[in-house]
């Protein structure tokens, strides 16, 4: 079904148009329900800094398979992919750094303390509503302090219930199957506990082999060969109470679980073609959020959450002492928040947001010094809006204390963070707005840069960046058969300073503040749809990234002013959906050009570039009671071998075939 914005003119409390025929007669007519149907772009063009959005609906036509190829689709969006089903996946905006990037799940902030990026392929794609990249400012005035402080920020929306009718209970069962041994089944279960009050509950198991074949060219020679040591198991739980109160407030209490074993295949390089390391994954947390409208003028929300993660990874191999190396890490947080806005008159809002965490690290890694860090994050927005003209101003301070049992503690941290934005609309009859945007952000060193065995630095400073943004957005209809034609260009320019890399020293690597990064670019985004009949709708998307990001650390290293490791220049993506009775053709098109994988821009560091097309096809099955999706997918449809990161490649040609049942 395509997006749309649906009203429906009930004649049910109105059921008639009156019309006077005498002082004591009336005729009666009765008309049928209206419904008119309206697409929306995806495309948020009245933003004063960029933002992009993608609902579930779309990710399913289009046959996206996880979270990293959703999140690809982005302008500005580099993703990181280590192959298969179970690699590593992070998401860095811009090129600042995947610790720039943040990432909130149902509007609570997702951490990690003790690495600093968050592995975006645990996230399932099966229960989201809507996936959201900004860069800059988010646009919710309620948002936690926690998300001020990060250059970028990935939302992800679940599903929330929706009942057809008189139901009070909706179940679904999910199965998917592919290439490589993968399998899914998920089942979902939705639930009305009183007029106010529903539940969800959602769990999927997956398992995948992960052994695709791929080129493996040594010379001259060429020999196809099995990815090995690639197999995946994941278990996913989440359970979802909505209550509305008599007073119109609401909460929401979000319990979630994930586990996983994954083999880590490693790089391949001749004649060692055996990995033999494994890493468990164990993530749990429990979120509450409530939020009151107390008037027109006062707003207010606050949430509290506990996270609990735990990872062990295993390798085993003649170069460690005992044939075996093994580390256990367990992460708690606890973490609260609170906001409200205020509206002292029409055009201006005043938003304030507090920030309390606590955040501890045990490990099995030697000299650990079990380190506890508490945070206090305070954000202060300012927006006013008259007239096609919006102006917001943010502020925010932080303020870091570290202990540790073993050792000599980092220094305290406090400072204070900038940022503004504006947007302009200089006729109020056309959808046309200019934007610019400037925001401060840091990086706080992590655990792992702090704390790692011979490798940590407690002498750290953040990591800085200044972010500078200007840009043009428009919206039309141009004719009568579009439902809408959207576009955006954003240039900017980024200044990284302080950066925290692996350094060498004379016996040993250690983490250290070297570098000097200036990234400047330009982001276009296209989104339009057809009513090609009245039956039959077309949909088309594009997206397309330029970027220059280069080292300006040393102006006598061989890699100076070189383009940055993985930072392709050329990057973007087209897709275009059909809708028709019959079936929904989905075709997409991903692109990456040239990359190196050092510093230096040599020949022999280099990455080709690549282009990855889908093709989906599904439909909707109505029977009395409940309905069948079948979709099928055919991914990379040219078999294209390429890597994102070198030495790790992706599946060629693969298939996937999923059906849904919902009753």
């Amino acid at each position: 079904m395509p997006l749309f914005v649906c009203m429906v003119l009930h004649s049910l409390n109105a059921e008639a148009i009156v019309a006077p025929v005498s002082d004591d007669s009336i005729t009666m007519q009765r008309i049928d329900d209206v419904v008119i149907e309206a697409r929306r772009s995806p495309i948020k063009v009245s933003t004063a800094a960029p933002v992009q959005t993608l609902s579930g609906t779309e990710l399913t036509r289009l046959g996206v398979q996880n979270m990293a190829d959703a999140v690809r689709r982005f302008a500005g969006a580099n993703v990181r992919d280590y192959g298969g089903v179970g690699g590593l996946k992070t998401v860095s905006v811009r090129n600042m750094g995947a610790a720039h990037t943040g990432v909130s799940y149902d509007g609570a902030p997702v951490s990690n303390c003790q690495a600093g990026q968050i592995d975006i392929g645990r996230f399932s794609l099966d229960n989201v509503s809507m996936l959201s990249l900004a860069i800059g400012q988010n646009e919710d005035l309620l948002q936690p302090a926690k998300l001020y402080a990060s250059a970028g920020v990935l939302s992800i929306v679940t599903q929330r219930p929706v009942f057809d009718g008189d139901d009070k209970s909706a179940f679904q069962v999910k199965i998917k199957g592919g290439s490589f041994g993968y399998i899914t089944p998920a089942v979902r279960w939705w639930q009305k506990l009183g007029e106010n009050t529903v539940t969800s509950l959602e769990g999927d198991y997956m398992r995948a082999d992960g052994n695709y074949p791929f080129r493996l060219v040594n010379g001259k020679y060429v020999t196809e060969e099995r990815r090995n040591n690639s197999a995946i198991t994941s278990w996913h739980g989440e359970g979802n109470l909505y209550h509305t109160f008599a007073d119109s407030s609401n909460l929401q209490v979000k319990g979630y679980y994930y586990y996983s074993k994954r083999g880590l295949p490693g790089p391949v390089t001749l004649y060692n073609p055996v990995s033999d390391e494994t890493l468990w994954d164990k993530n749990a947390f429990v979120q509450v959020k409530y939020r009151k409208e107390f008037s027109d003028k006062w707003n207010f929300q606050a949430q509290a959450k506990y996270n609990y993660g735990w990872n062990r990874d295993r390798d085993l191999g003649p170069q460690y002492s005992d044939g075996v190396y093994s580390a256990t890490h367990r992460q708690n947080e606890y973490y609260v928040t609170a906001s409200a806005v205020y509206r002292p008159v029409q055009p201006l809002q005043i938003a304030l947001a507090q920030d309390a965490a606590v955040n501890t690290l045990h490990s099995t890694m030697p000299e650990c010094p079990f380190p506890t860090r508490y945070t206090s994050l305070t954000a202060l927005n300012v927006r006013y809006r008259l007239n096609g003209l919006t102006v917001n101003g943010v502020l925010l301070g932080t303020y870091i204390n570290e202990r540790v049992k073993a050792g000599k503690k980092p220094d305290d941290l406090s400072r204070l963070s900038p940022g503004v934005s504006v947007s302009v609309q200089p006729w109020r009859d056309e959808q046309l707005y200019f934007r610019a945007m400037y925001k401060s952000t840091f990086r706080t060193p992590t655990f792992n840069d702090l704390y790692y065995y011979r490798l940590g630095n407690r002498k750290l400073r953040p990591e800085k960046a200044d972010e500078y943004n200007i840009g043009v957005t428009w919206s039309i209809l141009p004719a009568s058969f579009m439902d809408y034609l959207s576009f955006t260009v954003d240039g900017y320019f980024n200044n990284v300073t302080d950066k925290i890399v692996a350094f060498p020293t004379t016996y040993a690597w250690t983490m250290a503040n070297y570098g000097k990064v200036h990234v400047t670019g330009v982001d276009i985004t296209l989104a339009s749809a057809f009513s090609l009949s009245r039956k039959v709708q077309l949909t088309l998307s594009g997206a397309y990234t330029f970027q220059k990001a280069v080292d300006l650390t040393d102006p006598d290293s061989k890699s100076y002013k070189h383009q940055l490791p993985y930072t392709p220049r050329h990057s973007g993506n087209v897709s275009a959906v059909i809708d028709m009775p019959w079936v929904d053709v989905g075709y997409s098109i991903v692109g990456v050009g040239k990359r190196y994988c050092l510093s230096q821009n040599i020949p022999v560091n280099k990455i080709d570039g690549y282009a990855e097309h889908t093709l989906t096809l599904s439909h909707e099955f109505l029977f009395r009671g409940y309905r069948l999706d079948l979709q099928g997918e055919i991914i990379n449809l040219t078999d294209k071998q390429y890597d994102v990161i070198k030495y790790y490649p992706m599946p060629g040609r693969s298939w996937r075939v999923t059906g849904t049942f919902k009753f």
